[in-house]
């Protein structure tokens, strides 16, 4: 993964070079002290993983994650824990609170790579996702519907009773599975498209049997679904 560190202090600076050079999964590409500066690079350059100090002068973090058009996966980086609500409203890989310890740097890593590789399957008619400290391959075809369980996802599969749980948001995993083929119908779930059998009274009963809501913010699934079907 190419990345890319900004941070204003210098000793954090040197410190994340270090810990990115550890990891060979890991390409620094850049490195900067300057928010501006960066914020120009990452427009000019393709960057799968930015590392960022949020508070810093003339432009915090959390601004310029916010300005980019074309946003890489992000690790926020701060001395202060007030700004992890923000963080991940951004959709955040992680959050880091400094000091930062190796481990807790190899986490984050860990995270990213695991989205990383969702992504390079996007197109692809299975998914492989990273489950009690194994990757699984898990078969597009396979999947009934997906739940959101804060930080964890559960990933409810036709062929087995266990679910497959993984630390990943719904958003996330929805960019890494085909367009046109699985929606988001609420806050905590997604389903694919070919398993709807019908939808009655905001309510989506699957050809599994199992009966999901749809809330308010996605109901035009409903109208989209029954498009589909004339």
């Amino acid at each position: 993964m190419k990345c890319v560190i900004i941070d204003d202090e210098p000793l954090a600076l040197g410190i994340l070079e270090k810990y990115i050079g550890a990891f060979p999964v890991l390409e620094l590409i850049g490195a900067f002290d300057d928010a501006v500066e960066g914020g120009q690079f990452l427009k000019a350059n393709v960057v799968d993983l930015l590392l960022i100090d949020i508070n810093m002068p003339d432009l915090s973090g959390l601004e310029l994650v916010a300005r980019l058009e074309t946003k890489p996966m992000v690790i926020f980086t701060t001395a202060h824990k007030k700004f992890a609500f923000e963080g991940f409203e951004l959709e955040a890989v992680d959050y880091l609170l400094k000091p930062i310890t190796i481990e807790r740097f190899e986490k984050a890593v860990q995270k990213a790579a695991e989205r990383f590789e969702l992504k390079k399957t996007k197109n692809e008619e299975s998914i492989v996702v990273r489950s009690e400290y194994k990757a699984i391959k898990i078969a597009l075809n396979d999947i009934a519907y997906i739940e959101g369980m804060e930080d964890y996802i559960k990933i409810h599969l036709l062929s087995s009773r266990h679910p497959v749980m993984t630390l990943m948001s719904l958003k996330g995993i929805l960019e890494s599975l085909p367009e046109n083929a699985f929606s988001r119908i609420h806050r905590s779930y997604i389903v694919p498209d070919s398993q709807v059998r019908s939808i009655q009274n905001r309510k989506v009963r699957l050809l599994s049997g199992a009966e999901l809501p749809v809330s308010d913010s996605y109901a035009g699934f409903i109208e989209k679904w029954k498009n589909r079907q004339t």
